[in-house]
């Protein structure tokens, strides 16, 4: 759809004899494309504001669970419980979401989640809390994010230009880092004031904001109509576009490897703020937020840069640089040392993931998008159950930092056949769109 239109303002913004805005608001513009879309403006302020919320309960759950059991074992699956529904369940989200409109679905998928939250925050607050309570409650929220991760990444395409888009994507990460920035350190403070169940309320709240953005935002493309197809046959079409396409079939696979071995050292965060540092809730926030920084820097980053510096480069770059990054956390010595191998990691993590997702949004067929996108979300998100139970797992044997070691050392192993692999996949995109007729 096209961005509407607005009215200029006198104080912000200077209209040139040819009609181009300048000032500090073009510069944004210029700088953020996607900001020059006033639906996506909404819903950047109401995500945002939501996903501070999701991180405060993803830090409080995890302490509390640590708390309850003393053991890295159960916090590993605690974080698994919460993401394997994606694994199983992203399929049938992604035909939802070609299927139907995606801001209804976001809408419903919101205020299930709110209400979840809610759910944990009352039985925490009144001590009714149990190990299994908190299970059940993470595996029935996993299910609703398997729907409506899918739906935001389709979602956006709705709410800028085509032209808009890539910064749409790198700003959408954006948010996801804002938030794991000053959710952890916020979760902190607030563990330490009012516990973990004034946490969960908070987010439960945050809700909110993203709702009442869905509600005001207005589109023009036609929603999604239900198709005569079968939901079996659509999903089937989804993979083999998937499969049959060579950029975005390496991207998946390479997600996968990184989902299983990268992303699995954050559930043991925790643990290692308070067996290895002697830290306590605040402390942990601060690890948290020493990524989600680094991580922020690299979406600011990669939607500034991507014109200039090659996709490629951007991704394997990113990936070597996590990676020993991270390899290095494990070695630190004191706290100091160990945020700042935490923001680089993050750094390298994001700029190669928001590369990814842009890349994938960018290469997609309109009419597959939600089903690619949901097979994209299922590696990335439904596998890192695996990697959080392998992590506690290792993490219960051979310890915490000889864990992290291991995951790292994999992903940089992956990153090694990737770059060893780049001719062939050169060759493989040349083949394809020969055959495509582009």
């Amino acid at each position: 759809m096209s961005a509407e239109a607005e009215e200029p303002s006198d104080d912000t913004q200077a209209i040139a004899d040819d009609g181009q805005p300048r000032g500090m608001k073009a510069k944004l513009h210029s700088a953020f494309p996607a900001f020059g879309s006033r639906n996506f403006r909404l819903y950047f302020i109401g995500q945002i504001v939501s996903m501070i919320g999701t991180w405060l309960q993803m830090v409080a759950q995890g302490w509390l669970v640590l708390e309850m059991t003393g053991s890295a074992f159960w916090v590993g699956v605690t974080a698994a419980t919460s993401t394997v529904p994606t694994l199983f369940l992203s399929l049938i989200g992604g035909v939802i979401v070609d299927r139907y409109p995606r801001k209804v679905i976001l809408l419903w998928t919101q205020s299930l989640s709110m209400a979840l939250a809610l759910i944990l925050g009352t039985f925490t607050l009144t001590h009714a809390i149990s190990l299994p309570v908190i299970l059940v409650l993470a595996f029935l929220l996993g299910c609703v994010g398997a729907v409506a991760t899918p739906a935001i990444q389709a979602f956006l395409s709705e709410m800028v230009d085509r032209s808009q888009l890539h910064s749409a994507v790198a700003l959408n990460s954006a948010i996801f880092n804002a938030s794991r920035v000053i959710g952890p350190a916020i979760a902190g403070l607030m563990i330490s004031w009012i516990g973990t169940g004034g946490a969960f309320m908070a987010n439960g709240l945050s809700y909110v904001a993203v709702i009442i953005a869905l509600l005001a935002i207005s589109t023009a493309a036609a929603p999604p109509k239900p198709a005569d197809e079968p939901a079996l046959r659509s999903i089937r079409a989804g993979i083999a576009y998937t499969w049959r396409h060579p950029l975005i079939r390496t991207i998946v696979l390479f997600v996968a490897a990184v989902s299983i071995f990268g992303w699995s050292f954050m559930a043991m965060l925790p643990v290692v703020a308070k067996q290895t540092f002697g830290l306590g809730a605040s402390g942990m926030g601060t690890l948290y937020s020493a990524f989600g920084m680094g991580s922020l820097t690299a979406t600011f980053f990669v939607s500034m840069s991507s014109d200039r510096i090659k996709s490629s480069t951007l991704v394997i770059g990113g990936i070597l640089i996590f990676s020993l990054s991270l390899i290095a956390f494990t070695f630190s010595g004191n706290v100091s040392l160990a945020l700042f191998f935490l923001y680089v990691s993050g750094f390298g993590m994001l700029s190669a993931f928001a590369t990814m997702t842009a890349t994938v949004q960018r290469l997609v067929e309109d009419r597959y998008r939600g089903r690619v996108m949901s097979i994209y979300l299922m590696v990335l998100m439904g596998l890192m159950p695996v990697g959080n139970l392998q992590m506690g797992i290792l993490a219960e044997h051979l310890g915490t930092a000889v864990a992290i070691r291991i995951a790292a050392s994999v992903t940089l192993v992956a990153t090694m056949f990737l770059i060893g692999s780049r001719k062939r996949i050169s060759e493989d995109w040349d083949t394809y769109r020969a055959a495509e007729g582009g």
